[in-house]
């Protein structure tokens, strides 16, 4: 069971401002999907294949073709922020 307690500490986690009455609202939303979850336990679920997927999607791959790549002076025509050969980009920090 979900706890007032709980939901604001997913709230402090989440960097997000919760009032009293939001906290009670998803309290009541969260214990609401895990009533949901334990109906689904209660499920004879034995037989059935695990999926991982509901459509039968399977991935396409291509081969690797090596290909003549861009020069530098082209991939870096069409920019302003270049510096030494490279693509100029603010500092993080």
């Amino acid at each position: 069971m979900i706890t007032k307690e709980d939901v604001e500490h997913i709230g402090w986690l989440a960097r997000i401002e919760i009032n009293e009455q939001e906290t009670v609202e998803y309290m009541e939303k969260l214990n609401s999907v895990l009533e949901y979850f334990g109906q689904l336990d209660e499920l004879p679920t034995g037989d059935v294949a695990p999926t991982y997927h509901v459509a039968e999607i399977y991935n396409v791959f291509r081969e690797d073709v090596v290909e003549e790549c861009l020069s530098q002076e082209k991939v870096l025509a069409n920019t302003e922020h270049k510096q030494d050969g490279t693509f100029r980009v603010p500092k993080i920090g």
